[in-house]
């Protein structure tokens, strides 16, 4: 196995699936092995590297491959013709990136296989973040259809969909996938925490990029100063005001996550909302309004502690998923928004936002130009000295 992983990290970004097949192939004798990697929208799952990635796309909510990707766990096949089909997550740390297809004959088709073939798509996974680097295959076999300009930039300033850790899960998703222009969300985790963007800009198309791209990187860039969120968002705040001078701001909320204590925090800069969930009951968590960053010149930002018990489930929705409105003028906040939430109550964090966009989209009915954004953050907490004793 330790070759095989060498042999991927000195594969050409384009080839990693060929040595896959040619590793696994003599190996085991697959007969046939394919990546497949989920869409911008979540709605299939493509081949990389084939011609046309759509003529062989499987539906991520009605297929055995999209059942491995929402379950996460490897699966096989019933035997046809002497070939069991393995199906495989490929995930890092907690990013579910696609499924691993193998072909195996069924005599060599034996759980200390399967396992080793589960470790492969791991690794797999890992090198195919690596290699996107370097090559567009990966990024054209999650496309079901072109993206707009916006979304292009967009996409690249966004974090991972999906990110685990002991402490916590967090999952978000954007819709529409392949127009999204304003919203959109960010997260870094190190030693001691978490912190957490989620940003909801003005305007349209690329100008909403723009803005966008620039708040997030001046957010990123006073995180890694080392500044607590208050002074993140009046760097940023200052980044926007010194470009725009008023006429364009950034709705944003941002939190941190101290893991050793437990406690969060947050600074309220605009309209995205925080929902928690807490045993059965769900509320919305309101926090102090502040302006959104860029509206006016140097304006001063205060936290305040989020009141967080492990078990807690936290939602945060932008303004194109609580203002969403049915086709009777029913709005979707709060009482639909608080029952997808108790309806998704089962699922991981990062099923959770795609779930819930669903559920806005059978809400709505009709299209809309407004983004709509869900991020799900699952508190575990650490452990403390008793639970570690025990």
């Amino acid at each position: 196995m330790a070759d095989f992983e060498r042999s991927l990290r000195e594969a050409a970004p384009h080839a990693l699936v060929d040595v896959v097949r040619d590793q696994l192939a003599a190996w085991y004798g697959a007969t046939d092995v394919a990546l497949l990697l989920a869409d911008y929208g979540l709605a299939v799952l493509q081949p990389v590297g084939t011609a046309d990635a759509r003529a062989g796309a499987l539906p991520l909510h009605a297929s055995a491959a999209g059942r491995v990707f929402g379950s996460q766990e490897p699966r096989a096949e019933q035997a046809r013709d002497g070939v069991v089909p393995h199906l495989l997550p490929v995930t890092v740390r907690g990013e579910r990136l696609g499924v691993l297809a193998v072909q195996l004959p069924a005599e060599r088709s034996t759980g200390a296989v399967a396992r080793e073939l589960a470790h492969v798509a791991e690794v797999l996974g890992h090198e195919v973040l690596v290699a996107e680097r370097d090559t567009d295959l990966y990024q054209l076999a999650r496309r079901a259809s072109r993206l707009t300009l916006a979304a292009e930039m967009q996409w690249q300033v966004l974090s991972g969909r999906a990110f685990t850790q002991p402490e916590y899960e967090i999952g978000a998703q954007l819709e529409p996938a392949y127009a999204v222009h304003g919203d959109n969300f960010d997260w870094s985790s190190d030693f001691a925490g978490l912190t957490v963007a989620v940003t909801d800009g003005m305007s349209e198309g690329v100008q909403a990029s723009l803005l966008t791209t620039l708040t997030v990187n001046a957010l990123r860039n006073a995180r890694r100063a080392g500044v607590d969120i208050a002074d993140q968002a009046a760097l940023a705040d200052q980044a926007v005001w010194a470009q725009y001078r008023g006429s364009m701001h950034v709705s944003t909320l941002l939190m941190s996550f101290d893991l050793e204590s437990g406690r969060a925090y947050a600074v309220d800069a605009g309209s995205p909302q925080l929902w928690r969930r807490r045993g059965r009951s769900v509320e919305r968590v309101l926090l102090d309004a502040q302006f959104p960053l860029g509206m006016f010149e140097e304006s001063d930002y205060r936290v305040q502690e989020i009141d967080l018990l492990p078990g807690d489930r936290l939602l945060v929705v932008s303004d194109g998923v609580y203002q969403a409105v049915s086709p009777q003028s029913e709005p979707y906040a709060p009482k639909a928004l608080v029952r997808g939430i108790q309806a998704t109550s089962l699922l991981p964090a990062a099923s959770v936002p795609g779930a819930l966009l669903r559920e806005l989209a059978s809400h709505r009915l009709t299209e809309t130009l407004d983004d709509a954004l869900v991020m799900c953050l699952d508190w575990h907490g650490r452990p403390g000295p008793e639970a570690v004793a025990e």
